[in-house]
């Protein structure tokens, strides 16, 4: 509650009234700060990425880590694995076929790489024919443009 001094200027005598208004400049003020905190927090709320983090101790100097497959998105829509071409429709096949593995080739690590050009739905589109063929280990690739 607050008060208000009134009176006429210059004399002596003020009188004091109550003031039963609600003050909402400080309302005002913490409802600003926390739309800019929640404009803030729900984009980076949204996005989720799963890492698969390599562990910390060093794997034995006599077993030679296997070659990665790696993926390789150009910006007219090509798809090459290594060095030979392939679709989409026969991406998982030939992933399998370049581990070597058979029936456990899903659990093989692929990575990703594309172009700086290449459209967003036409990488997408790989790596979801992947997480769809089984391959959940899953990595992209970034080269330094310079």
């Amino acid at each position: 509650m607050g008060a208000r001094v009134s009176g006429p200027a210059g004399k002596g005598e003020a009188t004091v009234e109550q003031n039963s208004e609600i003050n909402v400049t400080p309302f005002v003020d913490i409802m600003l700060v926390l739309l800019i905190i929640f404009m803030v927090a729900a984009p980076i709320a949204t996005v989720s990425l799963n890492l698969d983090l390599p562990p910390a101790k060093v794997p034995p100097g006599s077993v030679k880590p296997k070659e990665p497959v790696y993926v390789s998105v150009q910006e007219d829509g090509k798809l090459f694995l290594a060095d030979r071409e392939t679709s989409l429709d026969r991406l998982a096949a030939d992933v399998c076929a370049a581990t070597g593995r058979g029936a456990e080739c899903h659990a093989e690590r692929v990575f990703i790489r594309a172009q700086p050009e290449v459209r967003y739905d036409r990488f997408m589109a790989v790596m979801n024919g992947l997480k769809s063929s089984g391959f959940d280990k899953v990595g992209l690739l970034n080269e330094d443009i310079e």
